[in-house]
């Protein structure tokens, strides 16, 4: 697959496809991808952070879909979350795995990234 966006680090986050370009498949606008690979691969994407930038790579077909009702323009999402056993709150983290890519290839586009 191949997903336009921006990434910071090791974390992408999925922009606006290019008007020209559609994917087959729909990932929601503002969703965080944990980019795994080669480290000289990486190290070329941190290197051109401020540009927007495609990524080809493999993902796999359960992560493509983010759990929960998605709100204010996608950057939130609201998830039911199961009470603990005892009735009492729990300190456990509910959110769901974030989803990770093996990138194969990246490209420029012709485009910045807002921050």
């Amino acid at each position: 697959m191949s997903i336009a966006g921006c990434a910071r680090g090791r974390v992408f986050t999925v922009g606006r496809d290019p008007e020209h370009e559609s994917r087959g498949f729909e990932l929601e606008e503002g969703m965080k991808i944990r980019l795994e690979g080669q480290k000289k691969l990486l190290e070329e994407i941190k290197a051109n952070e401020k540009s927007k930038i495609e990524i080809t790579g493999l993902m796999k077909q359960t992560d493509m879909g983010q759990p929960g009702i998605g709100m204010a323009g996608g950057r939130v999402r609201v998830a039911p979350v199961m009470p603990s056993p005892n009735g009492r709150p729990s300190s456990t983290n509910y959110a769901p795995p974030t989803p990770v890519l093996d990138v194969e290839s990246w490209r420029l586009l012709n485009s910045s990234c807002s921050r």
